[in-house]
């Protein structure tokens, strides 16, 4: 889908309705240049852009496939490809959504392609447009607002990461079990974004290098600044994670433990209490057997006394003795 084809020179755009792809690639005939933005576009649409513009088959072919590291491609013509990662956060979902933003880069021409909801760019032409003097430099001014744009949404994602990460952390060092699902999901979201800062570095040193004879050089510093920074505090929470982790399966352990402690105690418990009934189960049945020397002599209160529950106390007093010898020796 065409989301916006313009027409700038002098650092204006030099219409207001829309314009087609061949309409615009015949007015950079006349100087300027044209930025023409595609969101998902078909097959149809990408063929349409190369044949207008003489892009690569290479090009296209990568504009149409998603990646997970940011790069830069140079190619016949001074035309340069400019993969980037974009990420924004979901507040419902409460995770990261990643999309990516093809830029084809000419001396009379920027042409982006779009993949994934957030790689919104309507900000990013709003705010050039408006600043006519970095317009003039040409393409090289659309790219450093992509970029800006591009690293700019990565402060919110950072920022909504750290809470998470510090939701989970005071659950951890509370004392209590994090769900360790929670904490895996957060690392994998990390280490992708991660995998979309860190490789931007180098293709934002490449593109410094193209533009130090422009006045734009000090602006793609200051990017390049701001994504040091997200780089830093990113590899900062992909290593809490991992010392996050690591405190809950301390947590779990420790918990473990305790159940396990309290297993023990109980089935200590009900073997002293089977050992108890042992014996005295023992001396219940033997009595209880139909024998006639029992029938013929346990006739009376004494020897019922006697025989039946003085079979009954001696095991438990010998019993008590035998636990409390063990348990003297037990102690230090």
């Amino acid at each position: 889908m065409i989301v916006d084809c313009a027409y700038y020179r002098d650092g204006h755009r030099q219409h207001v309705g829309a314009m087609s792809v061949a309409d615009a690639a015949e007015q950079v005939r006349k100087g300027g240049f044209v930025w023409l933005g595609l969101f998902e576009p078909t097959a149809d649409e990408l063929r349409d852009a190369s044949e207008n513009f003489g892009l690569h088959e290479l090009a296209v072919e990568d504009a149409q496939t998603f990646h997970l590291r940011p790069k830069v491609e140079p190619y016949e013509g001074d035309i340069r490809l400019v993969i980037l990662r974009t990420a924004r956060y979901d507040d419902q979902r409460e995770e990261v959504e990643f999309g990516e933003v093809s830029v084809f880069v000419g001396p009379a021409f920027v042409i982006t392609v779009r993949q994934g909801v957030a790689s919104d760019l309507h900000g990013a032409r709003t705010r050039l447009e408006q600043r006519p003097e970095l317009l003039e430099n040409g393409t090289n001014a659309v790219l450093w607002a992509i970029l800006d744009q591009v690293v700019d949404d990565y402060g919110p994602v950072v920022a909504e990461l750290e809470r998470d990460i510090e939701q989970v952390e005071h659950t951890v060092f509370a004392g209590e079990m994090a769900p360790t699902e929670r904490i895996y999901f957060l690392r994998r979201e990390v280490t992708d974004f991660y995998r979309a800062v860190h490789p931007l570095l180098a293709v934002l040193a490449t593109v410094e290098r193209g533009a130090r004879s422009t006045d734009l050089l000090p602006y793609f510093r200051d990017v390049h600044d701001h994504l040091v920074l997200v780089n830093e505090e990113v590899a900062a929470q992909r290593d809490l994670l991992a010392t996050v982790l690591e405190a809950n399966m301390a947590v779990i352990s420790v918990e473990q433990t305790k159940v396990s402690v309290r297993q023990n105690a109980t089935i200590q418990r009900l073997t002293v209490l089977s050992t108890v009934f042992l014996p005295l189960t023992f001396v219940t049945g033997f009595f209880g057997q139909n024998f006639g020397w029992l029938v013929d002599h346990v006739d009376g209160l004494g020897d019922f006394v006697a025989l039946g529950l003085g079979g009954l106390l001696i095991p438990c007093i010998a019993l008590f003795f035998w636990f409390r010898r063990d348990q003297n020796a037990r102690q230090p």
